[in-house]
């Protein structure tokens, strides 16, 4: 696959992809939302909670301070029948506006992995936004593990769970 999208193609699921020139992974997904809903998922501390991540997991957040310069820490917790299943992240927001966040993301299981992740909600236009988050890390190797993490289940179950959260008018 190529890391060129263009506004033909349609993302109605998400779509993850290794970078073929550097150690990032490229995640597109398109959603019937404003760029300024999107943003709020992303910043609003009690939204994130409630859409990110596997559905199988909670997110306990212990720390959120959604502007230039702040940090943010949380728990996943199982839920469901999966008590024995905690694990955590943390990281600092960079850049927040409405169009754009940056912020580093760490998983305490690979504390020496850190990535920096670039999000951008593009308008598409007809109330259709275009997510884009591009997360740099620290090697290829880290990199491929994140991919082998099975990563992939939090990003479609948090980005349906997106869906549902427009669909009630929660967002």
């Amino acid at each position: 696959m190529t890391t060129m999208q263009n506004h033909e193609t349609r993302y109605t699921e998400a779509v993850i992809e290794p970078d073929e020139k550097v150690p990032a992974i490229h995640i597109w997904r398109d959603f019937a939302a404003t760029p300024a809903q999107l943003f709020r998922a992303h910043t609003d501390r009690d939204l994130f909670a409630r859409w990110s991540g596997p559905s199988s997991v909670g997110a306990e957040i212990t720390e959120w301070d959604a502007r230039d310069g702040g940090s943010w820490r949380y728990t996943a917790r199982g839920v469901e029948g999966r008590d024995d299943f905690e694990t955590s992240f943390h990281g600092c927001f960079h850049t927040v506006r409405e169009d754009r966040i940056v912020q580093t993301f760490t998983w305490d299981g690979m504390p020496d992995e850190v990535a920096l992740e670039t999000m951008t909600f593009e308008d598409l236009g007809d109330g259709r936004t275009r997510l884009h988050a591009f997360s740099l890390c620290d090697s290829f190797e880290g990199r491929d593990a994140w991919l082998r993490s099975g990563m992939e289940v939090g990003v479609h179950d948090g980005y349906a769970a997106i869906d549902r959260l427009l669909a009630d008018g929660t967002l």
